[in-house]
């Protein structure tokens, strides 16, 4: 038995095809839709406080995503499918309970 094992081949998978892909720990897209956000309100409103209010909000954004990424990397991903999916299969016991 051990010896039939030992003639399979073995192939590597590379950890960069199975990562996430993160930018500063958080998720790519959303990170970078927040930072395009921040920097519209800064660089539209041209104020003092327009500029520390796009940097806190950015930061604070930017905070919870990590956290999310922390929990589950694919949160966002697994959401949106969660929303496409709820039409279809309804938080009941039944499918032929009334509604």
């Amino acid at each position: 038995m051990a010896e039939s094992l030992s003639g399979l081949r073995r192939n590597r998978i590379h950890r960069a095809l199975s990562r996430p892909n993160l930018l500063m720990g958080a998720d790519r897209e959303l990170v970078l839709i927040t930072g395009v956000a921040a920097v519209i309100l800064i660089f539209v409103v041209l104020t003092v406080y327009s500029a520390f209010f796009g940097a806190a909000v950015w930061v604070v954004i930017v905070g919870a995503l990590r956290m999310m990424a922390k929990s589950d990397p694919h949160m966002r991903q697994v959401y949106i499918r969660h929303i496409s999916y709820k039409p279809t299969y309804k938080a009941t016991t039944s499918p032929w309970r009334r509604y």
